[in-house]
């Protein structure tokens, strides 16, 4: 009988981080990820040349390959639980089936649509502007976020970090934090309605 494969719910995934092998971050970034990392590359034969992007199928195969090998046989790492999530390979190529094949980012004339390409695609790629989750200073997060904005190539916006908000500064694990974030959002659609692009995704 043929086994059913099903993905992971995100309560799966929580017990899991729950109980699954405890580890130091520093082990696992310093050992655990580059000892598995190179233990692959020998086994799948990877080397890399100046091509910045690999088109050789045999050498993307072995790449898929080496991917999936290295999250079945570690897993993913828990920085909260400092635990270990072990996933099967059956779980991780449901995921894959289930996850969505087309996404609509932001709306009306800022509507773009992210989908798979594939080499030599003639379909323009989604380019996201924005200091990607940097630190920026809050009287100069708005003007920031604009000047991406209204740059015609950037499709959607990657946020940055604001280091304060009313001059605190947005600390972790404080109501701050929260603040801060829902201002980040305010923020951000100020810049783009500034930009003449209001309803670009973020």
């Amino acid at each position: 009988m043929a086994t059913i494969e099903k993905a992971l719910t995100v309560y799966d995934t929580y017990l899991r981080s729950e109980r699954g092998p405890r580890i130091t971050e520093n082990v696992w970034d310093n050992k655990i990820v580059p000892d598995a990392a190179l233990n692959l590359k020998e086994k799948y034969e990877l080397e890399f040349t100046d091509e910045f992007i690999p088109t050789d199928p045999d050498l993307k195969k072995r790449l898929f390959q080496a991917g999936m090998e290295l999250l079945v046989s570690i897993g993913i790492y828990n920085v909260d639980t400092e635990r270990a999530i072990k996933v099967t390979e059956e779980e991780v190529r449901a995921g894959i089936r289930a996850a969505p094949k087309r996404l609509q980012l932001g709306e009306h004339q800022d509507m773009v649509i992210m989908e798979p390409r594939k080499g030599n695609s003639p379909k323009k790629p989604i380019i996201q502007g924005g200091p990607t989750g940097a630190t920026v200073s809050e009287d100069i997060f708005v003007p920031m976020i604009q000047s991406y904005a209204q740059e015609p190539v950037v499709d959607t916006i990657v946020n940055g970090v604001m280091a304060t908000v009313g001059g605190v500064p947005s600390s972790t694990n404080t109501p701050f934090e929260i603040k801060a974030t829902m201002a980040e959002i305010r923020a951000v659609r100020e810049a783009c309605a500034m930009a003449g692009r209001p309803f670009m995704g973020i």
